[in-house]
């Protein structure tokens, strides 16, 4: 009798602690949370590739999947441009820049200046348009804009990062929707209905 007690209270709590057997990471969790109830975004000014300043108010009306990269990184952004490539190569032509755009924001502050900007888009193929590479205009947004989106970074010992990776899909009224794994840009773009 002990045992059968001892079974359903641990079945009780792993159906409740990992929301219905639906997420067993914090990653997982993260992930259904903004699912379930999208997020507003901070109000920040970036700065492309180009020099050009724009905000997130300039994707109103429009799907938006975020990165968060820094152009050193050897690793995980290496991954997340060839996803984006994916994506880009994966919709109809035209279709990037007019109702879908990709952005690309580093996190690193002091190294990623435009020069820096500019190598990451040529190196995956970012036109500036339609995928767009950037930094923060003021550094100090970077804490909340990250917490927003979920992501950690932590500084290593060589000069990088240790960071999540994601795509983040911002919806046309301009919230945090769907989080993707970083590996899943077929998803995102049947999700977005593929080449019209």
């Amino acid at each position: 009798m002990a045992l059968a007690v001892t079974v359903l209270l641990g079945a009780g709590f792993l159906w409740w602690s990992t929301d219905e057997l639906r997420a067993f990471t914090t990653e997982g969790a993260r992930r259904l949370a903004v699912s379930r109830q999208p997020r507003a975004l901070p109000v920040v000014r970036l700065e492309d590739q180009g020099g050009n300043s724009f905000g997130f108010d300039d994707y109103q009306g429009q799907y938006l999947v975020v990165e968060f990269i820094y152009s050193r990184c050897p690793t995980l952004c290496t991954t997340l441009g060839q996803s984006f490539q994916r994506i880009a190569a994966g919709v109809a032509p035209g279709r990037l820049g007019r109702d879908l755009s990709l952005l690309s924001i580093t996190f690193d502050t002091v190294h990623d200046d435009t020069q820096a900007l500019r190598g990451y888009a040529e190196r995956f193929g970012a036109d500036g348009r339609g995928w767009r590479v950037a930094r923060l205009n003021e550094p100090d947004q970077l804490a909340p804009l990250l917490r927003t989106f979920g992501v950690v970074v932590i500084a290593d010992d060589m000069g990088g990062f240790e960071h999540n990776a994601a795509l983040h899909l911002v919806d046309p009224a301009g919230r945090l929707s769907q989080i993707y794994d970083y590996r899943a840009a077929s998803r995102v773009i049947a999700d977005l209905g593929g080449a019209r």
